[in-house]
């Protein structure tokens, strides 16, 4: 039997990562293995991971150096950064630019870069239809990721663009779930108008990731957008409604009164709301249902999502 091809999952105990790394293990033919990288191994989700099967590794992807050690020998990586822990999209682009150096001196033979578009392709600073942010973004937590993809592609790697999209499992961890109002109804806040919105659940993000590296070479040099399903505002009002048993309003607010709202990040998801309701047609383009399909056969719907995981949404 041929010895398994190691794949270098970062993010190994987060959404993305973790998706890919269980993806990977519960398949008992898959010809990778998975070297789970972390900053805690001795983490619950790490010890998880390791009985598993899983080789689990501590690296800091601030240290180039930590880096080059956690890749070496391996055939792939799934790079994955997390924009949230820092809101700093200047130490976003450098995390990149460290995975990427370090994937280039390791030979790797198939990169995946979890990323984003730089909206400001369509939405330039100049423009004051949507604020600019940090001084020089519009949407910070997709610009950076997205301006990192010349990072991969200048140094000639063997690399895939994963292009992800909302989770709905922020329905549950992010406080994005339907609030009760003053006149005691809930309602699910966007500001989106009648557009739709693609969704998909977090662990099928690492499931599609599984799907690129088993059809390996002719997937490279591709950017892949991934969805579970496009849905209106008024559409996951009435899929949340039905899955709760409580009736779930839609409240359509404009992007500068979501911006308002002043929790963390208010600003930057009021812009990346905007960028989906404005560029709809740009977003969606690269977020192919049936390609997700393809690459993860037991992709879930909304409504699948929802059967699963309703009594996890906190109803206030």
């Amino acid at each position: 039997m041929l010895p398994k091809k190691t794949i270098v999952v970062f993010g190994a105990t987060g959404a993305q990562g973790g998706g890919l790394a269980r993806a990977i293990l519960n398949d008992k033919s898959s010809e990778f293995s998975v070297r789970a990288i972390t900053r805690n191994p001795g983490s619950e989700k790490a010890r998880e991971l390791v009985a598993m099967g899983a080789e689990v590794v501590a690296a800091d992807i601030d240290d180039l150096q930590s880096l080059k050690t956690a890749l070496h020998g391996a055939y792939g990586a799934f790079f994955v950064t997390f924009f949230w822990d820092h809101f700093s999209p200047e130490k976003e682009y450098e995390e990149a630019r460290h995975m990427a150096e370090a994937a280039n001196e390791a030979g790797l033979k198939h990169v995946i870069w979890s990323t984003l578009e730089d909206t400001r392709q369509w939405v330039p600073l100049s423009d004051d239809r949507m604020p600019t942010l940090q001084g020089k973004y519009k949407v910070p937590h997709f610009d950076a990721k997205g301006a990192a993809d010349k990072l991969f592609t200048d140094l000639g790697l063997p690399v895939t663009f994963l292009r992800t999209t909302f989770y709905w499992d922020n329905f549950i961890f992010f406080g994005s779930g339907p609030k009760k109002g003053p006149d005691g109804k809930y309602y699910l806040t966007f500001p989106l108008d009648d557009k739709k919105m693609a969704g998909i659940a977090a662990e099928d993000i690492g499931k599609c990731a599984y799907g690129i590296f088993k059809k390996g070479d002719e997937m490279l040099q591709k950017t892949i957008g991934i969805a579970g399903e496009l849905l209106t505002g008024q559409q996951m009002a009435s899929a949340l409604s039905k899955a709760l048993g409580q009736e779930v309003l839609y409240n359509n607010v404009t992007p500068e009164m979501f911006r308002s709202f002043g929790f963390p990040g208010a600003d930057d998801l009021g812009n990346m709301f905007q960028f989906y309701r404005d560029f709809e047609e740009v977003f969606e383009s690269t977020r192919d249902v049936e390609l997700s399909r393809q690459l993860n056969p037991e992709l879930k719907s909304f409504e699948g999502w929802l059967s699963a995981n309703a009594e996890r949404i906190p109803l206030d």
